[in-house]
Formats: structure tokens, C-alpha cells, sequence
């Protein structure tokens, strides 16, 4: 009896150890994430922010006719919560469109990283927009220069009128 219970002590620290090893691996791929985004930036107190643009060029909208954004504006920030003692992350993005007047915004909350389906390796945002207005996912890109940023849909507002 004495030799079983040895060999389940053994075996439940043997399990813990792994279990502690995989956050530790996680904890380091959220930092590491946290890192490129940020540029290696990340306030320790406050939050952190990362701005992206992309202005479409007159050549590139001329080889995409039904291409409706000419500039993006993606901002993401990232605090540690007391309560959570991690980065949550939150995003506003702004977009101008080629067929429409105005500057029209979207914003939400993303919580933490998580691993893509696809690769365990590659992490993304998931960010929603409130009352059901979609969201985005966002990832890093072209040696962490850039963000790819999936849309399914999401919801829009007119910035320029306040009504």
C-alpha cells in the first residue's frame, strides 16, 4: 500500500510539474506577444499603447476597384488590472472610406492573447465591439512591422457627427 501511494505522490508531482511548466511556456509566449506588439515597450504601471496605419496609395486603389478603405488607423493598448495581474488589451480603430464622408470608428475590449487554430505558435487578439457589433482579431505581421487584421464584420460609427 505504502509503495502505491509513493508512486501517486510521484506521479501527481510529476503531473503539477508540468502543469506549472505549460503557464510558464504560456506566460512567455503572452509576454512575447506583448513584446512585439509594443516594440518591446510595455509600461509597467499605466498603459501601453501601439498605433498602426495604412494609407492606400492612388496605384494600389486603382488595382482594387471594389477596395472601399483608403486609411486604417488601428490603436491597441494594453493595461495590467489589479484584480488580474496580466495585460488586458483594448482596441479603437478608425476608417476612411473612398464612397462616404466622414471618419468612422470602432472600439473594443480583447481581453488576453491567445494561440490561432491554425498555429500554436502565432498568437492573436480577439477583440469585440459591444452590443454585438462584431469584432476584429488582431495579429503581428511582416517581422512583427505590421498587424493583419480579420474582420467578419463589425460595427461603425460616424465620428464627425455627434448625434
Amino acid at each position: 500500500m505504502r509503495r502505491n501511494s509513493i508512486a501517486a505522490i510521484a506521479a501527481l508531482a510529476m503531473l503539477a510539474a508540468g502543469v506549472s511548466g505549460a503557464r510558464a511556456e504560456d506566460n512567455a509566449k503572452l509576454d512575447q506577444y506583448a513584446q512585439r506588439l509594443f516594440a518591446g515597450k510595455i509600461a509597467a504601471k499605466g498603459k501601453s499603447y501601439a498605433c498602426f496605419t495604412r494609407r492606400y496609395d492612388v496605384a494600389h486603389l486603382a488595382k482594387h476597384p471594389e477596395q472601399k478603405v483608403t486609411v486604417m488607423r488601428l490603436l491597441v493598448s494594453a493595461e495590467t488590472l489589479p484584480e488580474d495581474k496580466q495585460l488586458n488589451y483594448s482596441f479603437q480603430l478608425a476608417i476612411e472610406y473612398r464612397d462616404r464622408k466622414g471618419k468612422f470608428e470602432t472600439s473594443g475590449s480583447c481581453g488576453h492573447p491567445s494561440a490561432l487554430e491554425q498555429s500554436r505558435d502565432k498568437m492573436h487578439l480577439g477583440c469585440g465591439v459591444d452590443c454585438d457589433g462584431g469584432g476584429i482579431s488582431i495579429e503581428m505581421a511582416n517581422d512583427d512591422k505590421s498587424t493583419l487584421i480579420s474582420i467578419d464584420r463589425v460595427a461603425v460609427w460616424d465620428n464627425t457627427k455627434p448625434e
